[in-house]
């Protein structure tokens, strides 16, 4: 819409929604491109316009292009809760993908991509495959992209119709922008499966650095990522990328700087020849030194980015140190990053210039900067050794200035350079004494009684300065509580006078009696026992030598550093976390479970109840939102959690969802109570989780034992190892007292994973109009996620034994299982979908041989041994997918009583 559009966003009419529907049905194209547009305005603030669905599709049959684009922006907000309507738009879609117009077959092909609906699914196939291989270019790479949105809805039926092998022929299409978004789409695509899907050969890796030259920044910024994950077969093959990459460090936007950047890192690992690794690290510095001269917020991203290469390469920027000097005029968050890189940079030779800075930065007015700098100050003289002195000689020159905060921050670091520079400084201690008075941060306090206990022997007045901190011992905190304690017994053991002995009774008699803090408590006890029994050995506990303390300016683990320099350019190099700290459903290394509790094509995809029908779906790039590159035109911001927790929107949450085939009503044996009337105050809750055709259900029970109407009922689910969540609104007609109901809840799997080793706990949240939430636990039967094709022939059976390494294969003893028939065993197990394939007589035992598969078709292979009719079963299992063994045999164990 244009900015002389705005009138229609003031409809303010009662009765506007029949009024749309007669403007709709107008026989004047113009009347009903206005109405369009007035709908389209009232679904963007909010209003509910699914009424006119039917009216709004039948204007899809036009030329106009603006009005098409409109009706199909309704169409994707809509489709999700009218499947059955929006099929009727599926012709008008086969339709526009055959139009002469390019435009037209790109817009129909890119909605069709968008509208996550199952029913629709399979005849966007068609029309997708034709596009792929259409004449136009721009057809072609927004097809790239639906083939990648399509893989998120139904990723098997990408897989058999060959769009995964179409999208690899697009590598090698003439067209840079067309090979850009096929490589987007596979790499997405990659991220979302356990599978190598998208590996680059050395044919390939030459077809996307010639096409590197003549895409769009963002075309390149794809390319480039994908790139950064091939590992060359040798130096000349690194060498040979890091030259075709090294122009793109020219680039005008940062993303592709970044991007670059990442690669040339990775693939100096690789390079031997030093002259060139030199070479490479100088053509770095510039380009890195201008992304400093964007807005603050590329600053603040390009500094954290900056922070890792630095501690991997610090000779890339060794001479660029005057950069990173604050202005006056830096946010505060741009001023701290500066800082951090500034200690790092800082060597013998630039430390004078750095320590001048330190200072300056040291008299400012923002607190949290001025400590940070002090801090610094210290940590420099920490990490240079001939550098130490200059640095001590500033942090006094500060601590002469008596600004409170200042003082309390240089006796922090001072503290810490003493134990760097054992018996060389000690001399200043005097100095640090005058300003006792100033102290009331529990850090610096506890900084400060440390100096006095570690240095009591070379403090005239070391008892009198421990006395005046020992007035206030129960107010401290237990910081400078546990200082004050163990100082106080360093004095008594290097001074044993009458004064340090009336103090240390009064110390260890507060620190037991009068506190109930457990470490201070057990620390005071030990020391008492040692003093009390055998004061040498005490001297030797509590006097021993210190460890040296290290320079900590690159606090990050190599290999977790190596991880996030593979990141460059993502959320993940700013958080400086791996990506799948915070990004749910990430896939880390592939695991065994991985592939077998992966998003599937069975289930299709079904939005959680949390989201209503007009909330965007979640992000298609299942696992990337942390590959988002800087400032990317409507990147994603750093991704929420896929669900909300337990508590989630229970209090009125959107429910509408796509309708899914009845199954039939719940009947069969009671099951198991998890919330009892005593606990839900009447309310008495029963449930399992079930699998039917193929489809895992909730069967759940409510019995009312109030004396009023329930209603209202809601369901929520904890994140769970298999991300079980709700595939629909729960269906509970209003309870009368004495009433029950049972239905079965459709669920969904892989929506709501939390991580962690795999465990069986389900955490459900239900309530009700009338009633606070309840909580409960229940458990996940593992065989709920057998699959009805588990049943594998004796031959594949044997050799799927045979080719598992035997630490593949686990046994469990079940004690309290019987086998009265073997039959009625194999039936019951067969009803779980664990299936038979031979048995055989070990002396009076029989021996059964029996399958299960999970969805991604990693099998269990099963022996089962037994007497029939004596209590004791014995298990066996041999999997690929040890990670789900626990859960297996708990399993078993149900399925086997």
């Amino acid at each position: 819409m244009s900015g002389h559009d705005s009138k229609y966003f003031s409809t303010t009419k009662k009765g506007e929604i029949p009024e749309l529907k007669e403007e709709l049905n107008s026989q004047y194209k113009d009347k009903r491109k206005d109405a369009v547009k007035k709908v389209i305005a009232a679904m963007t603030v909010g209003k509910d316009v699914s009424s006119l669905f039917t009216d709004v599709v039948n204007c899809m049959q036009t030329e106009n292009l603006e009005l098409k684009k409109l009706v199909y922006l309704y169409l994707i907000n809509y489709a999700k809760s009218q499947p059955d309507l929006a099929i009727l738009a599926v012709n008008t879609f086969v339709k526009d993908s055959q139009d002469p117009n390019p435009l037209i077959r790109a817009l129909a092909v890119r909605t069709m991509g968008c509208i996550r609906v199952d029913k629709i699914t399979e005849y966007l196939c068609d029309p997708l495959q034709r596009c792929l291989k259409d004449d136009d270019p721009y057809v072609r790479k927004t097809a790239a992209i639906c083939v990648a949105k399509l893989y998120d809805i139904n990723a098997e039926l990408v897989e058999d119709r060959g769009f995964l092998e179409a999208l690899k022929d697009l590598i090698s299409d003439n067209n840079p922008m067309v090979v850009a978004n096929a490589v987007a789409a596979l790499a997405e695509i990659q991220d979302s499966s356990v599978r190598p899907i998208f590996e680059i050969t050395s044919h390939t890796l030459s077809k996307l650095l010639t096409a590197l030259n003549e895409c769009t920044e963002w075309g390149q910024v794809f390319i480039l990522d994908s790139l950064s994950r091939y590992k060359a077969a040798d130096a000349r093959e690194a060498e040979n990328i890091v030259e075709r990459v090294t122009p793109r460090l020219q680039h005008a936007n940062c993303a592709v700087v970044l991007s670059a950047v990442k690669i040339i890192l990775l693939q100096m690992e690789l390079i031997t020849s030093t002259d060139v690794v030199r070479n490479l690290c100088k053509k770095m510095a510039p380009p890195l030194v201008t992304l400093l001269s964007a807005e603050p917020e590329i600053q603040y991203v390009a500094l954290r980015n900056i922070n890792l290469i630095v501690q991997k390469r610090p000779t890339i920027l060794a001479h660029e140190i005057k950069v990173f000097f604050c202005k006056y005029n830096d946010p505060i968050y741009v001023k701290m990053e500066k800082l951090e890189i500034m200690i790092k940079l800082a060597s013998d030779r630039n430390i004078d210039q750095v320590l001048l800075e330190f200072k300056e930065y040291a008299t400012e007015v923002d607190v949290d900067f001025v400590r940070k700098a002090v801090r610094a100050i210290g940590r420099c003289a920490i990490k240079l050794e001939r550098a130490a002195e200059r640095c001590i000689s500033v942090l006094l020159e500060l601590i002469k200035i008596k600004v409170n905060y200042v003082v309390q921050e240089a006796i922090i670091v001072i503290k810490d350079i003493f134990r760097r520079y054992p018996n060389t400084y000690e001399s200043i201690i005097a100095t640090l004494c005058e300003s006792l008075d100033t102290l009331d941060e529990p850090e610096a306090k506890a900084s400060m009684i440390w100096i006095i206990g570690e240095y009591a022997e070379r403090i005239d007045n070391a008892d009198e300065l421990l006395e005046s901190f020992l007035e206030t011992f129960p107010e401290e905190p237990a910081l400078v509580q546990l200082q004050l304690l163990t100082a106080t017994v360093k004095l008594f053991l290097k001074k044993p006078t009458e004064g340090p002995q009336q103090m240390i009774q009064a110390v260890l008699n507060n620190a037991t009696v009068e506190t109930d803090n457990p470490d201070l408590r057990d620390r005071a006890y030990i020391y008492w026992r040692l003093l009390s029994t055998d004061p040498e050995a005490a001297k030797d506990v509590v006097l021993a030598e210190k460890p040296v303390i290290s320079d900590d300016s690159n606090q990050l683990d190599s290999s977790l550093l190596d991880e996030l320099l593979a990141n460059i350019s993502t959320l993940s190099s700013v958080y400086h976390k791996p990506p799948e700290s915070f990004v749910s459903r990430v896939k880390a290394a592939p695991r065994a479970d991985d592939e077998e509790f992966a998003d599937t094509g069975e289930t299709g995809y079904s939005e959680s109840p949390s989201q209503g029908v007009d909330g965007a779906s979640p992000s298609s790039s299942v696992g990337t939102s942390s590959n988002v590159p800087v400032k990317h035109p409507g990147a994603a911001s750093p991704p929420a959690a896929a669900m909300p927790d337990l508590l989630g929107d229970l209090m009125g949450m959107d429910n509408a969802i796509v309708p899914v085939d009845e199954p039939a009503a719940p009947s069969g044996p009671p099951l198991p109570v998890l919330l009892p009337s005593t606990t839900g105050q009447g309310l008495q809750i029963s449930a399992q989780l079930t699998r039917r055709d193929g489809q895992i259900y909730y069967d759940i029970s409510f019995e009312n034992g109030t004396q009023s109407v329930l209603d209202g009922f809601m369901i929520q689910f904890n994140k769970n190892t298999f991300g079980l969540a709700a595939g629909e609104a729960l269906k509970v007609a209003p309870l009368q007292p004495g009433e029950s109901a049972r239905t079965l809840l459709q669920m969904v799997p892989f929506q709501n994973i939390s991580p962690g080793a795999p465990n069986s706990l389900l955490q459900v949240a239900v309530k009700n109009n009338q009633q606070p939430v309840w909580y409960f636990n229940d458990k996940i039967p593992l065989h709920v996620f057998f699959v009805e094709d588990g049943k594998m022939e004796r031959t594949s059976f044997l050799e799927g034994w045979k080719s598992l390494p035997d630490d593949h294969e686990f046994t469990k003893e079940f004690p309290g299982s019987v086998i009265s028939s073997i039959d009625a065993t194999v039936e019951r197990l067969a009803a779980s979908n664990v299936f038979f394939i031979a048995k055989r007589k070990n002396a009076n035992m029989d021996v059964l041989y029996l399958s299960a598969k999970m969805p991604r078709g990693i099998p269990f292979l099963i022996e089962i041994t037994a007497v029939v009719g004596v209590p004791g079963v014995k298990c066996a299992v041999k999997t690929a997918n040890k990670e789900m063994v626990p859960l297996f045999f708990e399993s078993m164990e149900t399925l086997t009583k």
